[in-house]
């Protein structure tokens, strides 16, 4: 189970503090002003400055390591979040590798375990990801209006874009390559035509599971897809945590007795079972 929780963290316009010098530190200050921030290379201009991050990259390994652990305890201290380049015991926050399609934003972390195996991720990752990425988010973006008036319920809006942006559909984002005009006439095309994929979106699905056992690796890929899909998830005793975890954090969770009827909900509701049996529709 993952120990961090994955932020996208605003900080265009202020100031974040990074201590050092050398390639380490500089790769910081880049990172910092590519996302928009003020760098501050002064532990205490910083912190009345405002700064709610701090890194810190030290170019000698030997010579810096206690001055490393003690401005990381000032800074926390004054309430920073505090990154310690190399040194993952030191550090409240780590910095993942990025896919950068804006404002699609893409971050890979391995709990600083190994930042050289989110790279290699990164790099296969980008190879797959279409530069038309960040048009396709803003035409959904300016559509936003639009697809509430076409889908005023908020469970059946979901199930809309989730059969848009499937693989096949209309607004598939890895099957089309975006300009921003044509992101926005094929959103546009989408919610205007009377029989496209959204208007199957407007009943309410239920989808039975039968587990094949405690283990989530043995979910097959189609019954992952749908459970990252769910608006609720009803789930006998005996469903573990770990199978619970392949569901979105905000959708729903019902605990039902076994073999007792689903529950009637809105939207694309998922019932788990644990008798070994295939799935069912």
């Amino acid at each position: 189970m993952t120990t961090s929780l994955p932020l996208f963290h605003r900080i265009a316009g202020h100031a974040v503090i990074v201590l050092g010098d050398g390639v380490a530190a500089d790769a910081k200050r880049r990172l910092v002003e590519r996302a928009g921030g003020r760098v501050v290379d002064d532990l205490a201009a910083g912190v009345a400055a405002g700064a709610r991050l701090a890194f810190i990259a030290y170019e000698s390994h030997e010579a810096a390591p206690d001055t490393s652990e003690a401005d990381a305890a000032r800074l926390r201290a004054a309430g920073l979040l505090v990154n310690v380049v190399d040194r993952p015991e030191l550090c409240d926050f780590t910095t993942p590798a990025i896919i950068d399609r804006p404002p699609v934003l893409v971050a890979i972390g391995t709990g600083g375990a190994s930042a050289g195996l989110a790279k290699a991720l990164r790099l296969r990752l980008e190879a797959l990801l279409p530069a038309s990425l960040g048009a396709l988010a803003r035409a959904l973006s300016d559509g936003r209006g639009a697809m509430r008036k076409r889908f005023p319920d908020a469970s059946h809006r979901r199930l809309a874009l989730d059969a848009a942006l499937g693989e096949g559909g209309v607004l598939d984002p890895l099957a089309h390559a975006y300009g921003a005009g044509d992101a926005t006439a094929r959103v546009a095309g989408w919610l205007d035509n009377p029989e496209g994929d959204g208007d199957a979106a407007n009943a309410d699905v239920t989808i039975v599971i039968r587990l094949r056992s405690a283990d989530p690796e043995d979910l097959t890929l189609r019954e992952a897809r749908l459970m990252g899909g769910a608006d609720t998830i009803a789930h006998e005793p005996g469903v573990g945590p770990e199978i619970l975890a392949r569901a979105r954090a905000d959708a729903g969770r019902i605990a039902i007795d076994r073999d007792q009827p689903p529950p009637v909900v809105k939207g694309r509701l998922i019932v788990l079972r644990t008798p070994c049996q295939d799935v069912t529709e």
